[in-house]
């Protein structure tokens, strides 16, 4: 063992694997706050430069990117409401509130610190458990993986506030909206009117942007009443109290990242989403999550790093990427001549414990490049906002263009952005429809999947232990709602 660790710091011991990574991490940082320029983007065009570059240097290259994006997507989500990544959307429902409080800074530095620490127990969980948590995943067929998702969406109750109705309302039009585009399973086409670019469906980053940025836009200049402005930078950053405060939530966030990251995929949104609901249902203010809540960006923030390192869980121990990004380092792996799975702990051992020394450094790259970044980006929350909402309407634009080259997805993107200036003037809760919009694919081809497995029978999502598990604890989360709704309900006045 000491031999292996020793080979292994040997090889990783380069200025080549340190800068390398280190560039990575600020890449992706970058490209992440950068509405539309997804990670997976990110990671892809990074991809090209790794193959003249020694295995153990390619792949830190790729996963400093992938650490990086993963965070930085929640700097602009804070500062002006346009997350860069679609997890990034749950640490705007409380991170943007606080930056028109002029506490901009004092999210940045929770956002940081809950990734950081996230990112650093997922980290270790790869290390400490990969063959465990692999094997555990192993165990999800498409039955579990629906019954798990059904469960996910119970946070609706947890991210609608005390507008339940409406919650439920706009999840539901989430849903349908999930269904628009080729059925997968029979090829037929559903709700697409005879415009051929809905046959794949509404591209997501467009919706996200449209959901999120424009009607914040569409709101500022339609306001007839003097607009006054405060430097949303003003005041102090987070403090030790404050991160002590929200260090349960974010141990909790970082395990339910652990769990879900562990299983292919789920992602980043869903863990995100889980913990923020977690967090608001434990919260002693669970009344000011969505209104700008501290508590509230630690807990999205560390669901969303959570899953960083234990998506490679699945990818390192048996060579199924858990999700896009992952599929993409796969890629890397394959051209170096690398097979991950079993087989590479016996064969290339020494390069796994390489790869595990460079993903340890790079949660502390992530603090100091975060630290950077915060002070660079955060500037532009200095910008008066008659000035700041135009460039990011054409950024807003360009990203929606950016994701297949198409004049439709900016279409798209306008079209969402009045629904969601419609919500936002309704008083109807965004994050419950984007919930629904993200699951709703994954819950269909899983039940689909899972009857045409077991002939129509739907006792296939009761045949194992683990779809009783959320089956019982969807049924707890519904009852419990039921039962808080009932409880808060004011109590008629006693007649005089």
């Amino acid at each position: 063992m000491l031999d292996t660790l020793s080979n292994a710091f040997v090889l990783f011991a380069t200025w080549n694997n340190v800068l390398v990574l280190f560039i990575g991490v600020i890449v992706g940082t970058f490209v992440g706050a950068i509405p539309g320029m997804t990670t997976p983007m990110a990671v892809a065009l990074s991809l090209p430069f790794t193959f003249t570059m020694p295995p153990v240097t390619g792949i830190l290259l790729l996963l400093g990117v992938y650490k990086g994006g993963i965070y930085g997507g929640s700097i602009t989500a804070i500062l002006i409401n346009a997350p860069g990544t679609p997890a990034a959307s749950c640490t705007a429902l409380d991170g943007y509130p606080l930056a028109k409080r002029g506490e901009a800074r004092r999210a940045l530095d929770m956002a940081l610190y809950a990734s950081c620490v996230a990112d650093f127990i997922s980290n270790l969980s790869l290390i400490l458990f990969a063959g465990v948590l692999a094997s555990f995943a192993l165990q999800f067929g498409p039955a579990e993986v629906f019954t798990l998702i059904l469960f996910s969406l119970t946070i609706i109750s947890g991210v609608s506030g005390d507008q339940l109705l409406k919650g439920f309302g706009s999840a539901c039009l989430g849903l349908i909206l999930a269904t628009v585009g080729l059925d997968l399973i029979y090829g037929t086409n559903r709700f697409v009117f005879g415009e051929f670019n809905l046959m794949n469906g509404l591209s997501f980053i467009p919706v996200l942007i449209g959901l999120f940025a424009l009607p914040e836009i569409i709101d500022y200049f339609m306001r007839t009443e003097a607009k006054h402005e405060q430097s949303p930078l003003a005041g102090a950053g987070a403090t030790l109290a404050d991160f002590m405060g929200s260090l349960k939530t974010i141990i909790r966030g970082s395990i339910i990242g652990v769990i879900l990251g562990a299983i292919p995929g789920i992602g980043g949104a869903p863990s995100a989403f889980l913990s923020y609901s977690e967090a608001r249902r434990n919260s002693k203010n669970k009344n000011n999550f969505g209104k700008g809540e501290l508590e509230g960006v630690a807990a999205a923030e560390a669901g969303n790093n959570g899953v960083a390192g234990a998506t490679l869980i699945p990818l390192l121990a048996l060579g199924i990427p858990g999700d896009i990004i992952t599929a993409i380092i796969l890629g890397a792996f394959m051209i170096h001549g690398l097979r991950p799975g079993p087989l590479m702990f016996q064969e290339n051992i020494d390069l796994i414990y390489a790869l595990f020394i460079g993903i340890m450094l790079s949660s502390m790259y992530l603090l100091v490049v975060g630290k950077f970044s915060i002070r660079l980006i955060s500037k532009i929350a200095d910008v008066p906002h008659r000035i700041l909402f135009p460039i990011v309407f054409v950024l807003c634009v360009f990203g929606a263009y950016a994701v297949n080259n198409s004049t439709f997805d900016v279409m798209v993107m306008m079209i969402m952005g009045l629904v969601g200036f419609a919500m936002l003037k309704l008083e109807i809760p965004a994050a419950p429809f984007l919930i629904a919009f993200i699951l709703g694919p994954m819950l269909e081809d899983n039940f689909r999947q899972s009857l045409l497995i077991s002939k129509g029978s739907l006792g296939i999502f009761f045949s194992s232990t683990i779809c009783w598990v959320f089956w019982t604890l969807t049924t707890l989360v519904i009852g419990l709602t039921i039962w808080s709704a009932i409880k808060g309900k004011p109590k008629p006045l006693a007649d005089a």
